[in-house]
């Protein structure tokens, strides 16, 4: 019965943690070019989340409950390693101010007990991890062709900037906060399933059950822990104008609905970055900040499903199925990447000395 408590407590500090970091980050656009105040924009991204879950969560909740790995395999002691492996991983991150993908690392999770087991619907992980790339993809095309359109409009009336304050401005400011619900309804189909999909998975929940209280505390997450998300989001996007904002905000919300319709979890994070990025090709050509984007894109697709899936598979091999020659192998790899990442440090900075005074070691 405890252990039931656990996965229940467990999944819905996570689903508090996605609204902090995935939900509130809906509103930066509309909190940055001061469309909302703070609290207003928290309280929409609360309600735009929760509508999202509620009306159209349960795709993807299928997915991560039964499409990764068979339901029947999943106990409730697996559910809580998926959960804390989960979780242990966007904490760890959040302390080395690592952006990390909820939905990426959840499904590695998922993918480390499964290979524990030797239990894994292989095909639907490929297609999974395929539209992790496709996704980004399409949101950075459409965002470059409507980022040439937006900007050759704004270039032949000011008005489309939104200059002044007559009613094209306030029309612009009512698209920004639109677009940002519509933005954080589409975080609720997609990410409430990474908190209570696998309890739905092993039986623990219903899937009503799951979406309705995972979406609740997603929007509480939003509310109570989303304040600062939501100011840096907002101070980092100040160099989009309204328009510009809203196209962004509408192409990841389009983009995120329709993978959820498909049960597709995907990184809402990535599809936003990718589309300001398009938009900043658009406007200037691919400079060497778009590059720099690309590489830390590309990182954190690599970096968040694998931590996750390691971890979960070391948990299983701990306490569930014992392994002793498992952990140590893991832990010997651990060790061998730290040291060599610390040797290369080492070396950079020796090299870094010769350049300097000309001398040898």
């Amino acid at each position: 019965m405890w252990m039931t408590a656990l996965a229940i407590g467990l999944a819905l500090f996570f689903a508090m943690n996605i609204g902090a970091s995935g939900a509130a980050a809906t509103m930066g656009v509309a909190y940055g070019s001061g469309a909302v105040t703070r609290r207003v924009g928290l309280i929409l991204a609360a309600v735009g989340v929760f509508a999202g879950a509620y009306l159209g969560g349960g795709e993807v909740v299928k997915t991560l409950g039964a499409g990764i790995v068979p339901s029947d395999l999943l106990t409730v002691q697996l559910v809580v390693i998926i959960l804390l492996s989960a979780t242990m991983t966007l904490f760890m991150a959040n302390l080395l101010g690592i952006p990390l993908s909820t939905s990426e690392v959840t499904v590695g999770a998922v993918v480390g007990v499964g290979v524990a087991y030797q239990s894994l619907f292989v095909s639907n992980v490929l297609v999974i991890v395929s539209f992790w790339v496709i996704i980004p993809l399409i949101a950075f095309v459409m965002a470059w062709i409507g980022g040439r359109i937006i900007i050759t409009l704004e270039k032949r009336d000011a008005r489309w900037r939104g200059v002044g304050n007559g009613k094209w401005k306030k029309a612009l400011m009512t698209a920004v906060i639109v677009m940002g619900v519509f933005e954080a309804f589409s975080a609720g189909m997609n990410n409430v399933a990474n908190a209570v999909g696998p309890l739905v998975g092993a039986g623990l929940l219903s899937a009503e059950s799951g979406i309705f209280w995972g979406g609740l505390f997603v929007s509480l997450g939003a509310i109570v822990l989303g304040g600062r998300v939501v100011e840096t989001n907002g101070k980092k996007i100040t160099n989009l104008t309204l328009l510009q904002g809203s196209y962004v905000s509408g192409t990841g919300g389009l983009l995120v609905t329709i993978a959820s319709l498909f049960g597709l979890p995907v990184p809402l994070t990535q599809v936003t970055t990718t589309a300001i990025m398009g938009l900043g090709v658009a406007k200037r050509g691919f400079m060497q900040s778009e590059k720099r984007t690309v590489i830390k894109i590309l990182k954190v697709w690599l970096v968040s499903p694998l931590i996750s899936l390691v971890l979960s598979y070391t948990l299983v091999k701990l306490f569930i199925e014992p392994d002793l020659f498992v952990v140590v192998l893991l832990l010997s790899l651990l060790i061998a990447t730290l040291g060599l990442k610390s040797l290369y440090q080492t070396v950079r900075a020796e090299k870094s000395v010769v350049n300097e005074d000309g001398s040898g070691i």
